[in-house]
């Protein structure tokens, strides 16, 4: 009788993270924004365009603003974080949805595709905000000594931030398709609530107390630190913020570390 013995399995050969990466980073914008370099230049100038019109629509209501003598400034200030943080936390959440043919490869993982998702939307909500401040300083003719160390630090929370909710809402949209409605119902209020209008300084008490505990007030508060000097938002607190960025996105990496297969399969 002759004797079979069997080779061990062999590894399953993973590629270069950084390179599956931006290979799902090109094919999102592929798939999003079209094939020319145009179709991305167009992604960035839209909401550039639909925040600099909200603005101007605020501002025929808002005179005069919290802060300072300029409502678009003032507005800018805290719809850019806010929007960066929306769209860095929802296209994350959806990340296994868009990427889930892909995910079939024993190159590609759940990781892979959230942190594609997160740098692409990362660097469309810098160029935004790039080039939307300066268009309005200089439009406005605005005198503005700023602070990039607060605005970098304001923005860092906010990405921080939209990377947790949205990999813990990854894990919550996969498994409980209920959460999404209620997740979009429950943050109407969220504009509101998140001081983009209005300064937490003014909120009476005690809705300020509540408010506080708003993840979101503290980046746009740091922001706009960094754009009016005399501005102290002593209220900022970037240890809550990390606090809450940081369980949420190992509550949401642990839960897919898990369940992902599942999720892929299901």
């Amino acid at each position: 009788m002759t004797n079979v013995t069997f080779a061990p399995a062999l590894p399953r050969k993973r590629t270069g993270t950084v390179q599956t990466v931006i290979a799902l980073m090109l094919r999102e914008m592929s798939a999003t924004y079209g094939r020319s370099a145009l179709g991305y230049l167009w992604a960035v100038l839209e909401p550039v365009a639909g925040i600099f019109l909200l603005t101007f629509i605020f501002s025929l209501g808002f005179k005069s603003p919290s802060l300072g003598t300029n409502f678009p400034l003032f507005f800018a200030t805290g719809i850019l974080p806010f929007m960066a943080y929306m769209d860095i936390s929802n296209k994350m959440s959806v990340s296994l949805r868009f990427s889930k043919q892909l995910l079939f490869y024993p190159g590609v993982t759940y990781t892979d595709a959230l942190i594609a998702r997160f740098i692409l939307n990362v660097i469309t909500s810098i160029m935004i905000a790039v080039i939307l401040l300066p268009l309005i300083i200089i439009i406005y003719d605005l005198n503005v000594i700023v602070d990039m160390r607060a605005i970098a630090w304001g923005y860092t929370l906010t990405f921080a931030l939209g990377a947790g909710v949205g990999t813990l809402n990854c894990f919550l949209l996969s498994v409980f398709p209920i959460w999404e409605r209620a997740w979009a119902v429950l943050n109407r209020p969220l504009l509101i609530i998140s001081g983009v209008i209005f300064l937490f300084d003014t909120v009476p008490l005690p809705y300020r107390d509540w408010m506080w505990w708003n993840p979101l007030i503290h980046p746009i508060g740091l922001v706009r630190k960094g754009i009016y000097s005399t501005y102290d938002a002593t209220y900022v607190s970037s240890v809550f913020v990390m606090a809450v960025s940081g369980i949420t996105l190992a509550l949401g990496l642990l839960l897919l570390r898990r369940y992902h297969r599942d999720i892929i399969n299901f």
